[in-house]
């Protein structure tokens, strides 16, 4: 009987013991199913200057092709773009959508399409694309090497999971080559309505004296403005632009001496301006409202003109706020001009290599050379100009310049129907590989006026030093990721008391509690995560 009961006790251990030795058989199974993946040969003679596409004769070919979104427009053919696409490759392509879950149904069905595209390149599913995707450059090397001439090397070195493979490309990758080149624009400024910045002598701001001195003097000569305004804390975790935004304006580094990452938020220098604007606040320079207004209000309070000074990141976004108040009020132009100073130059952060959707190509892709020449054919001029203008003398022709121009029955639908214009004819919809800088360097698309000064301000302080602390969070649904969403929040909650202290002695104890709260909330594991990211980058980066 003993004996009887010791097995039947152990028997669910035992179980589980089969049941985990199962996993892990599979698990190192999937490890090695890249190994395991036998391309074919090439079926025509591979040249290294000229697209594949251009040189496979196969008369057709059906690929499915995965968008991890429910929104996505999977009509293939009928429009410029994808009926381009289907001519010149001889691809037919079975576009599918879906959410999450259905995404993990291909999976664990092992039903897994052609081509997947999914919204997060640091997902669970991203990082073990080793086990489902197969390399770029294996695939490049076997049938279309003309994929090294079109991708950019940064792109794929940053998305290299082992072993220098890469597993997919994103879209709107910007490199340190796209900074050198001037094709990213900066997005943040501090500005002053021009009529005002005149009227008051046009002074430095760039102390904390010179700024309160011209507050003062705004007040008192236009007091139906508000003098100073940031753009405020849109959720439980944003801190506004009085956050990373002043950060960056100050150049505040993001790394330390040691390459290690940098606490900005408790930098003194820093600090010191949240001194100064909270002695704005007390003076009635900054109003109550601002710590409550949603966007919204803000960017009509910018239309408006009713903000003397502000300090914002997403001048992109406030372009048409912007625009309406120069169009109403010419002399109320926002223009940017030096702000606050730490003696060092502004360093602004746009988006870098990471992008945006990422594309992958299975292991159970039906053609791989033609997935592949798919890639090579979107990122090439040609493709870009597809996707980006659409196809010439159909929608677009170059003018005098050599840029081209949307025809104007076109342009007229896109600003008169934006709807009918998506649907008719996919423009800016089918962004897959597509990049901004193409439409810079190729098209006649000249900003707002509104933002011509500002862009030309920031242009220079633009640093891809920020690549560095891309994705160096912690993983989702990982106890230091739960313990980082709190210490956002509560870093916003502490930003916001610091800017309303009522004395010195507030401030300081307000400071004094975030850095006990960092500590009762295993901040010491979090950085320790950021620092191994961060060496994870500078190898990606080939930097120092």
């Amino acid at each position: 009987m003993g004996k009887k009961l010791n097995w039947m006790l152990s028997k669910p251990v035992f179980t589980i013991l089969i049941l985990f030795i199962i996993v892990l058989t599979g698990c190192s199974n999937d490890a090695n199913s890249s190994e395991n993946t036998e391309l074919e040969e090439a079926r025509y003679e591979i040249d290294e200057n000229t697209p594949a596409w251009e040189l496979d004769t196969e008369e057709s070919t059906e690929l499915t092709w995965y968008v991890n979104a429910d929104w996505f427009n999977t009509d293939y053919g009928n429009d410029p773009i994808t009926r381009t696409l289907q001519e010149d490759l001889n691809v037919d392509i079975e576009f599918m959508k879906g959410d999450d879950e259905k995404l993990n149904t291909h999976f664990s069905s092992g039903n897994i399409p052609d081509i997947i595209t999914l919204f997060d390149g640091q997902s669970d599913t991203a990082k073990k694309a080793e086990s489902w995707a197969l390399p770029l450059q294996e695939l490049a090397d076997k049938y279309d090497p003309y994929f090294y001439q079109v991708a950019q090397e940064q792109t794929l070195d940053w998305y290299q999971l082992s072993e220098g493979k890469s597993y997919g490309y994103p879209s709107f990758s910007n490199t340190e080559e796209h900074y050198e080149k001037g094709l990213v624009h900066g997005n943040d400024g501090f500005l002053i309505r021009q009529d005002i910045y005149e009227a008051i002598g046009e002074p430095d701001m760039s102390t904390p004296d010179g700024l309160l001195s011209a507050l003062e003097d705004i007040k008192e000569q236009f007091p139906e403005v508000t003098p100073f305004a940031f753009k405020g804390f849109a959720n439980d975790e944003d801190a506004g632009s009085l956050g990373v935004t002043l950060q960056n304006y100050l150049g505040i580094p993001v790394r330390t001496e040691n390459g290690e990452w940098y606490q900005r938020n408790l930098n003194e220098d820093y600090l010191g301006w949240i001194k100064t604007f909270n002695e704005a606040f007390k003076l009635g320079y900054i109003s109550e409202d601002n710590f409550s207004d949603d966007n919204t209000i803000f960017e009509e309070n910018i239309a408006s003109g009713n903000y003397a000074t502000v300090l914002t990141g997403g001048i992109a976004q406030l372009s048409g706020f912007l625009q309406r108040n120069l169009e109403a009020n010419p002399d109320q132009k926002y223009i940017a001009v030096d702000g606050p100073s730490i003696g060092r130059d502004p360093m602004f952060e746009q988006a870098g290599p990471s992008g945006w959707t990422v594309t992958y190509i299975s292991k159970d892709v039906k053609d791989p050379a033609k997935a592949i020449q798919l890639f090579t054919y979107l990122l090439s001029e040609r493709g870009q100009y597809l996707t980006t203008f659409g196809v010439e003398g159909e929608t677009y022709e170059f003018n005098e310049n050599g840029n081209a121009v949307l025809l104007s029955e076109v342009e007229a639908m896109r600003n008169d129907n934006p709807e009918q214009f998506k649907e008719e004819y996919r423009l800016g919809e089918f962004w897959f590989f597509g990049h901004d800088s193409f439409e810079l360097e190729h098209g006649e698309n000249d900003p707002p006026e509104s933002v011509v000064q500002i862009r030309e301000w920031a242009q220079d302080y633009l640093s891809p030093e920020f690549f560095l602390i891309s994705n160096i969070d912690p993983d989702q649904g990982t106890g230091e990721a739960r313990s980082l969403v709190n210490i956002n929040s509560t870093w916003a909650t502490t930003l916001a008391k610091l800017l309303t202290a009522k004395n010195e002695d507030e401030f300081d104890q307000t400071i004094e509690s975030y850095e006990q709260f960092l500590d009762q909330n295993n901040f010491e594991s979090i950085v320790e995560i950021r620092n191994e990211k961060m060496k994870e980058n500078m190898e990606k980066l080939n930097l120092k």
